[in-house]
């Protein structure tokens, strides 16, 4: 295939187990972007989430809440987001089903909102800059609404959400909630339309469920060695692990 775009989720994939992105990693992807590829960025945390990292790597493409926005060339080219009352129906499904002590995030354009029962930023720091809310007499619009399941509550919550794209996280008991247009693969349609890219022309690189659609769709589906079994089975081709530089070292001999 004709690269000219390569498209990688953050978490499981560009970064490290210590949520860091390796020198040798950085280095490929500017080499990349010398020879006329654009970078991008498909990741299921908010934008404002993933700051220090597009910081760092100043990609062109921007898909950040699970597909919920995309951003090309810094101007957003699809919004896929609850309404407040929208908002409020999810937020109350969830409590609900899974309990008033359930953990929610909740993903605002500028904001990012968590009931959270410790501080995310004590645990990893790249979680760090959460607002507390408890989402009691919560009104705001949402891109994507996260929350903590277990394996009887999952199946249970997306039955009770049926006009909700719902998906679950391997590595951990959460689940991400987005309307229904709001995935990955979604997103990559709208990338398309607005940048003249061909799907062919795009390279994505990913290890969990929320990636599956997204490999299968481009012209090279690349999955990490850490990835789920179902994500390599989808990939056009498995690499070594994100703790291994697998990503430095296959761009490194196909494509520098």
């Amino acid at each position: 295939m004709e690269c000219c775009c390569l498209l990688f989720d953050l978490d499981g994939t560009l970064l490290r187990s210590d949520k860091s992105i390796s020198p040798r990693t950085l280095r490929a992807l500017e080499a990349c972007r010398e020879r006329g590829l654009r970078i991008g960025i498909s990741t299921n945390r908010a934008e404002n989430r993933a700051k220090p990292f597009l910081d760092l790597i100043k990609p062109e493409v921007v898909i950040s809440s699970g597909g919920a926005l995309v951003r090309c060339d810094g101007e957003i080219i699809f919004r896929a987001e609850f309404s407040p009352a929208e908002t409020r129906r999810v937020l109350d499904m969830i409590q609900k089903v899974c309990g008033p002590e359930t953990e929610i995030t909740v993903d605002g354009e500028t904001a990012h909102y968590w009931n959270f029962k410790s501080d995310p930023g004590v645990m990893d720091k790249s979680w760090s800059g959460s607002t507390y809310c408890d989402f009691a007499l919560f009104n705001g619009s949402a891109l994507k609404i996260s929350a903590e399941i277990t394996d009887e509550t999952f199946p249970a919550l997306k039955a009770a959400l049926p006009d909700c794209d719902c998906l679950r996280h391997t590595e951990v008991d959460w689940c991400k909630i987005t309307k229904r247009n709001a995935t990955k693969e979604n997103a990559l349609t709208e990338l398309r339309r607005a940048s003249g890219l061909t799907l062919a022309e795009i390279a994505a690189f990913g290890d969990d469920t929320p990636d599956i659609g997204m490999l299968r769709l481009c012209g090279l589906g690349v999955a990490m060695g850490n990835a789920i079994p179902p994500v390599k089975a989808a990939a056009d081709v498995v690499i070594g692990t994100n703790d291994e530089d697998g990503i430095a070292e296959w761009l490194e001999e196909t494509l520098l």
